[in-house]
């Protein structure tokens, strides 16, 4: 069976945007890769999926899922199929996206300083002071360059009208960075003429820029700082990410007991004595950082290196408290802070949403449930969500009931249609929805964001719900340079 047969089987829903499918056919942009595919069988393609799990399977190449009921660790799925982005598509998400960033960063060194955003009533003061990740012990920190957000995971959907919408920000320790860069890896080996041909930019690059940035950031002008990354451990669900980014940029991959504070310097322990370190690249979470600050019965952390951040003696990305940031309530407050602030119009649009807080918006979405998402303002990884159009009338009622108790804790969107990729699955072409995780990389350089992201998909049929941790998969993302 020939491959050009799948493409004849592909049936795209008339209300979704599909990313290589339009009314006229083929996009231009994929016509590359189709003109490819039609050269061989399905027998062909199942070779080049399996090497594609064998790969990953050799390299380790897994993520944690809790509760998949089929054991903690999984490989990742990975789909051989590539979504592709054009020249001008990802120029325009580029600028959206460094607006954005930009933006968060005076946002966050203004809530933490002279709060001229809360006296100008453009944000609510009590949304901020209610929000569990806003930390007091930031106020007046001279955080180094005014840099709060180092590493940003932008999240973004395209809606059937084919515009792209920012979902949500993520700032504090953004995940994923490392099955991008193995998803390319991984396609070099099944396609290693195609990324040439089709003039596909590189995503290689970003452990090189992101370790120029950690050391331009070092207190001590050093050629060679010592540079750590800040492991909560093996048990983590993104310890593979942190193994991964450690080994590509050279860096010491540390835990909190590796670690220690003395007159205000972190050290870590070698075999010759301790070494002052300069630059920490944490994936340990605000509240577990320092157990003398924040929560006292956290193994994960190091006794006393706020001190030691405050003093000015150690750098560590993502600043503190960058959580605030991206509070889902917030959210609906940034298009208002890119026109506070630099008196400019969003580029990229937020989804519409309802502050559940709100009277009318509340009766509005108890409504209108079944047209609903309802995610809980503080959780990550599709955790404590709501999907009303698949939810049970006991479910909704259960929701209802805890967001007439705790309505800050809940903001609704509409239920956005996701656009579609194909997909090879069990030898046939088939729709799934996607979205995409851009990384920008904030340096005292300015902002640079990687040609690609983490196209994460939605495996089951129908599903809206692509995250990893709900046992989503990804593939790779092409950029192509023009």
């Amino acid at each position: 069976m020939q491959a050009s047969e799948l493409l004849d089987t592909y049936y795209v829903d008339a209300n979704t945007w599909d990313e290589m499918y339009s009314d006229a056919g083929v996009r231009e942009q994929y016509q590359g890769i189709v003109s490819f595919m039609q050269q061989l069988t399905v027998e062909e393609l199942n070779k080049k999926e399996e090497l594609a799990r064998s790969l990953f399977m050799s390299q380790g190449i897994t993520f944690t899922v809790y509760n998949s009921g089929e054991g903690i660790e999984k490989i990742f799925p990975f789909d051989i199929i590539p979504r592709i982005i054009t020249a001008s598509e990802w120029g325009f998400i580029e600028k959206g996206i460094a607006q954005r960033l930009k933006v968060l960063n005076l946002f966050l060194k203004d809530i933490y300083s002279d709060r001229f955003i809360l006296k100008d009533g453009i944000v609510p003061v009590d949304i901020i002071y209610s929000c569990p990740h806003f930390l007091r012990e930031m106020y007046n920190f001279p955080v180094p360059h005014d840099i709060y957000v180092h590493i940003a995971g932008i999240d973004l959907i395209r809606n059937n009208d084919g515009s792209f919408y920012i979902l949500e920000d993520n700032l504090r320790t953004p995940s994923g960075v490392s099955y991008m860069l193995e998803n390319r890896e991984i396609t070099k080996r099944i396609f290693p003429d195609l990324l040439p041909r089709n003039n596909v930019r590189m995503v290689t690059d970003y452990p090189n820029i992101l370790h120029k940035n950690l050391v331009s950031l070092s207190p001590r002008q050093n050629r060679n700082p010592t540079i750590v990354l800040l492991t909560p451990g093996s048990y983590n669900s993104a310890y593979f990410e942190h193994t991964t980014l450690a080994r590509l940029m050279g860096v010491e991959l540390v835990e909190g007991s590796d670690l220690v504070v003395d007159r205000h310097r972190v050290y870590m322990k070698t075999t010759s004595g301790l070494q002052q370190v300069d630059v920490i690249y944490r994936r340990v979470d605000d509240e577990f950082l320092d157990p003398l600050i924040f929560n006292p019965k956290s193994v994960l952390g190091v006794a006393g290196i706020m001190s030691a951040y405050r003093k000015g003696n150690v750098a560590i990305v993502n600043a503190v408290g960058n959580g605030v940031a991206d509070d889902k309530a917030i959210y609906t407050h940034v298009p208002a802070m890119i026109r506070y602030y630099l008196n400019e119009e969003p580029l990229l649009k937020n989804v519409p949403t309802y502050q559940l807080g709100n009277r009318e918006e509340q009766e509005y979405v108890f409504k209108n449930m079944d047209k609903m998402v309802i995610k809980k303002t503080n959780e990550s990884g599709g955790y404590g969500m709501l999907m009303g159009h698949t939810a049970t009338a006991e479910e909704i009622i259960a929701y209802q009931n805890e967001i007439v108790k705790y309505p800050r804790q809940f903001i609704a969107q509409p239920i956005i249609s996701l656009s579609s990729s194909p997909c090879y699955m069990n030898g046939r072409l088939h729709p799934r929805r996607i979205d995409l995780r851009p990384y920008a990389l904030y340096g005292p350089e300015g902002i640079q964001i990687v040609p690609g992201g983490l196209t994460r998909v939605a495996l089951r049929e129908g599903s809206l719900v692509v995250n990893s941790s709900q046992g989503g998969g990804s593939k790779d993302t092409w950029v192509l340079a023009g």
